[in-house]
């Protein structure tokens, strides 16, 4: 019965007319729910765009992957030793062949870092030029924005080919198409070789931003050649220089990517990769990423941060409804009178009920509106003021609306049910006392 009061137009209109009539003590004890809802908004759409960023750029490395890569090993300094001396660490052919022998290993990704400088015409770009296996752009999925990616006939063939990032394409080629362009690859070791571009890779974006996605490399910036021509243009050296002194490394395999199947594999699969490759290196010169974990990890920060965020913005919704819970209560004192008219002549307490909780319904549900508003005005605001992306979660704005609407029900009912539990008599008497 009590609901089917709240429903009707006359109580809807009488609550309108009685907030309008005080106007400000309206807005006032609405602004700590607007306040809280808007707070609420706008924190958690900064915790979801920064989530998002994360578990986007974990995604890329895909869940089904382990990613091992070669790292030079930590040396103390040797006095006169030879500048030409080959560096060698890393992944090597032996650790390939016993990975494969693993099981649910379903293929693997081979990368080898031959090259840094890329020049067509009077253009030179500094990324990297890889040689890889034809899978590399299946299982890390990476999309091609036109031509195609490697193919099996281009590493049987030892072809002259190669796959440029975005970032790369736009700065070599920012007024051509670069498709069947020639452009030469600049290595210490063995001078230029001229590759013929034959796809370019879409952009990578997380967060709407370039991200260095596939760990810590951008592949946007770099330069896809077939493995087996990277082997026999440049075996497994690679020399570079910095300032006048000049570095020679031996690295058999920057990367490796083992991909497993199934997923649910993925751990126990990542343990037992880490417990070959450890046998076989007595140096630290190598690392094991495991994305499937590090997704679970930062889902799990993800969640806790949401609970955090949305509990501190809830305390200002706690403030919004004690205030109106004491409005409320300054207003039934103030219509005492009104109260008690309305009781003699046949109104129920479930009338005056809801007479109070429409009252407080409009301000919070009104509030709530407001707030919602004002916080993705604000969230907006972030991204324009500070350049820091947002993302609106819609099932945080829903949340915030009906938590607003909730805080009106749960603070005016005391309110509504204490003026519906005033005696008409003693209501009366109380207001000619005051008269």
């Amino acid at each position: 019965m009590l609901i089917r009061t709240l429903l009707s137009y006359e109580l809807v209109a009488l609550g309108l007319r009685d907030l309008r009539a005080h106007k400000l003590r309206s807005l006032l004890t609405a602004l700590g729910v607007i306040f809280g809802v808007a707070a609420v908004i706008c924190m958690l759409s900064i915790g979801e765009a920064a989530s998002a960023e994360q578990l986007q750029q974990i995604r890329l490395l895909g869940s089904q992957n382990i990613i091992l890569r070669s790292v030079e090993p930590p040396k103390p300094q040797q006095v006169g030793k030879a500048q030409d001396a080959i560096k060698k660490y890393g992944l090597t052919r032996d650790d390939v062949a016993r990975l494969r022998t693993l099981p649910h290993v379903g293929e693997l990704v081979l990368l080898r870092d031959v090259a840094d400088t890329i020049v067509f015409g009077a253009r030179q770009f500094d990324g990297h030029v890889l040689g890889t296996t034809e899978n590399f752009f299946r299982v890390i999925n990476v999309r091609m924005a036109r031509g195609r990616s490697l193919m099996p006939l281009d590493s049987e063939q030892c072809e002259k080919v190669c796959v440029l990032g975005w970032t790369a394409a736009r700065e070599l080629f920012p007024e051509r198409d670069p498709l069947g362009q020639t452009v030469t690859v600049q290595a210490r070791s063995t001078g230029p070789v001229p590759y013929t571009v034959v796809g370019i890779l879409a952009e990578v974006l997380t967060a709407g931003t370039p991200a260095k996605g596939l760990a810590a490399r951008n592949i946007n910036r770099e330069v896809y050649i077939p493995l087996t021509t990277a082997d026999l243009r440049y075996g497994d050296t690679k020399v570079t220089f910095s300032g006048m002194s000049r570095e020679i490394k031996d690295v058999q395999f920057s990367d490796v990517y083992v991909h497993v199947e199934p997923e649910e594999q993925v751990l126990v699969v990542s343990k037992l990769v880490e417990r070959v490759i450890r046998h076989q290196h007595k140096e630290p010169d190598y690392t094991i990423t495991v994305p499937l974990e590090l997704l679970q990890q930062a889902e799990q920060v993800k969640r806790s941060s949401q609970i955090v965020l949305g509990s501190i913005a809830g305390i200002s919704l706690l403030v919004g409804g004690i205030g109106i819970m004491n409005i409320m209560l300054a207003s039934v004192t103030e219509r005492t009178r009104e109260i008690g008219i309305r009781r003699a002549l046949g109104a129920k307490r479930h009338h005056i009920t809801a007479q109070f909780l429409v009252q407080t319904l409009i301000l919070s549900v009104l509030g709530g509106l407001i707030g919602i508003l004002l916080g993705i005005g604000l969230a907006r605001a972030v991204t324009v003021v500070v350049q820091w992306h947002t993302i609106i979660p819609l099932w945080g704005v829903l949340l915030s609306f009906l938590v607003s609407a909730l805080v009106g029900i749960v603070f005016g009912l005391y309110p509504a049910r204490a003026a519906a539990r005033l005696d008409p008599i003693d209501a009366l008497n109380s207001a000619t006392r005051l008269a």
